[in-house]
């Protein structure tokens, strides 16, 4: 049985730079951009052109660089914003214009002043004029996470009618449960006259740690998009990470869903980012975190070295990483010693081993981290007689 393919919105050069100094100039994101194309995104949100000067010139210049994905500009549900996307994306062998407008009770009230039917009418406005230029026209119904389910449908029927060919129905304040958000998309599949003919696409914000878990749940129940950003990044506390909803889909055949993502070149692809951005991935964090696959607790390294998936459920190398890693602190065992001073060199007998953990624990006290040069000064001090494994 063959899996449903999920598509991956990549929305890094749009809301994953808003990040409070993670600018990026248009060469670091012609950079970024060839490398997404590559890495098998479906979608890449290039900018919103309208913004200013600067972001409709990285959109354009995307647009002519990507081979592969699907280029795609945000604007707001405006004529002007709409026209300069358009011209933006000209160039582009797929062009997508994402366009919408808030429809929870909070924006019609408090952002636009106006009520639910003239909310309605901009958004069909918008995407009818959206569709004059481009034929592939994605709607998001912003703060659609608490926007009344009923209402939210309407919305939907009535812009699909109008020739939306992805409806993008954001979690923007992270405030979702994963059984809400996934609910929410089965009641539009199930309560929306002409959903198939459209895509429902996630996006979910992380306020509430729950950006991952809401996308999931989407897909679960008949999403077709993820959007989301490599490591995660985005306005606040970010957005859906790459590289954990792909890594899930993989790591969990039961749900029957895949994507097209090289997952070999998440690890590369996230340090890329991290480096041009400035912004430092946080060590713990999944998949490609610098502790994703390291260990230090002695009863683990025990395990991994006996069999790696003891403590992994995923291979390093299906991500990019070259190997496990064990990290020698005063919480390891003696196996992961044993471990260690064979790769420097030293192949330990039990008694040999005795000695030189007594001196390793003294000194490992002393150090956040015993590195490998560590090790043959330890072995020295232990003054055991040993031969170096040549």
């Amino acid at each position: 049985m063959s899996k449903d393919i999920v598509q991956i919105f990549d929305t890094t050069l749009r809301d994953g730079e808003q990040v409070p100094g993670c600018k990026l100039d248009m060469d670091q994101k012609l950079v970024i951009a060839e490398r997404l194309d590559l890495l098998g995104v479906n979608i890449i949100e290039a900018g919103f052109p309208v913004s200013s000067p600067g972001d409709f010139k990285s959109v354009e210049a995307i647009a002519k660089l990507v081979k592969n994905a699907t280029v795609c500009g945000l604007t707001r549900a405006v004529r002007k914003d709409i026209e300069v996307a358009a011209e933006a994306l000209k160039h582009a062998k797929t062009p997508r214009i994402h366009t919408g407008i808030g429809t929870s009770d909070s924006h019609i009230k408090y952002k636009f002043n106006s009520n639910r039917d003239a909310i309605i009418e901009r958004a069909v406005a918008a995407v009818s004029y959206a569709k004059t230029f481009v034929e592939d026209v994605e709607f998001y119904a912003e703060d659609a996470g608490r926007t009344d389910n009923e209402f939210l449908a309407r919305v939907c029927e009535a812009v699909i009618k109008a020739g939306a060919t992805v409806l993008n129905i954001p979690d923007t304040t992270g405030y979702c449960l994963p059984e809400e958000y996934g609910g929410k998309i089965k009641y539009l599949k199930e309560n929306v006259k002409g959903i198939e003919k459209a895509i429902l696409s996630c996006h979910c914000h992380n306020d509430l740690g729950l950006a991952t878990a809401n996308s999931i749940a989407g897909v679960m129940n008949g999403a077709r998009q993820i959007e989301c950003t490599i490591n995660g990044i985005g306005e606040r506390a970010g957005n859906t990470s790459l590289e954990e909803v792909v890594m899930i889909m993989r790591q969990h055949p039961d749900l029957n869903l895949d994507t097209t993502i090289n997952s070999k070149l998440l690890y590369d692809t996230s340090k890329m980012v991290s480096n041009k951005m400035g912004m430092m991935v946080q060590p713990n964090k999944a998949i490609v975190g610098a502790n994703a696959f390291a260990h230090s607790s002695g009863i683990h390294q025990d395990g991994v070295i006996k069999n790696r998936e003891t403590y992994e459920i995923m291979d390093p190398s299906d991500v990019g990483v070259t190997e496990s890693s064990i990290v020698l602190t005063a919480r390891s065992g003696r196996a992961a010693l044993a471990y260690r001073a064979k790769i420097v060199g030293y192949e330990l007998t039990k008694t040999q081993l005795d000695t030189v953990y007594e001196e390793f624990l003294a000194y490992a006290d002393s150090k956040k981290e015993v590195k490998d040069e560590d090790i043959h000064q330890i072995v020295e001090t232990s003054k055991i007689d040993l031969q170096r494994i040549s």
